[in-house]
């Protein structure tokens, strides 16, 4: 039973045996539903493609929360962070400051948070970059967007089916084709 005010950030941390990759949005236990093929595969074929090219002073990480503000800790399924910001084996959070950039692989349970309510809080946290990666056909099409700061919106720069080649917020050139392979 959720408390009156609902759940706060460093309640993910003190929370006994909640499930893998739940989030906090708004100030509710968001729990995500088992992980389809396209998605693992996606997941870790960004995760490996741009820890491949990222510079040194960059960490690429899978699935760890960032905490937005006392009732926002979302989990993207890979981020870019500033190494700077790894304090150890024992972390479950990331600062919005430190982050780079954030990927989120649309599930059919995560259509609604994933292409409207995580990008506005991203965006609202300061985070420079955002991917929203659909699956089309069992191919990832991949929705770039970059942070106005005049908005604090994200604005769209480009949809990329087979080939993503990109220069922010690095050089970055990934064949889209290969996503799903093993």
């Amino acid at each position: 039973m959720p408390p009156p005010e609902g759940y706060f950030a460093e309640d993910l941390d003190r929370l006994p045996d909640l499930p893998s990759h739940t989030e906090l949005i708004d100030g509710s236990l968001v729990f995500v539903s088992p992980q389809k093929k396209f998605h693992r595969r996606v997941v870790d074929f960004f995760r490996l493609g741009l820890r491949r090219q990222a510079p040194e002073e960059f960490e690429v990480d899978r699935e760890m929360t960032i905490t937005l503000s006392d009732r926002q800790r979302p989990e993207p399924d890979v981020l870019v962070t500033a190494a700077a910001a790894d304090t150890g084996l024992d972390q479950t959070d990331y600062k919005p400051a430190d982050v780079l950039l954030v990927i989120e692989v649309v599930s059919p349970d995560s259509v609604e948070r994933d292409r409207k309510r995580k990008p506005q809080l991203y965006a609202e946290a300061g985070i420079p970059h955002f991917w929203r990666v659909e699956n089309v056909d069992g191919r990832a099409v991949v929705y770039v967007y970059e942070l106005d700061p005049a908005t604090a919106a994200y604005a769209l720069t480009g949809i990329h089916h087979d080939k993503l080649q990109i220069t922010v917020p690095f050089e970055i050139e990934l064949d889209l084709t290969r996503a799903t392979e093993p």
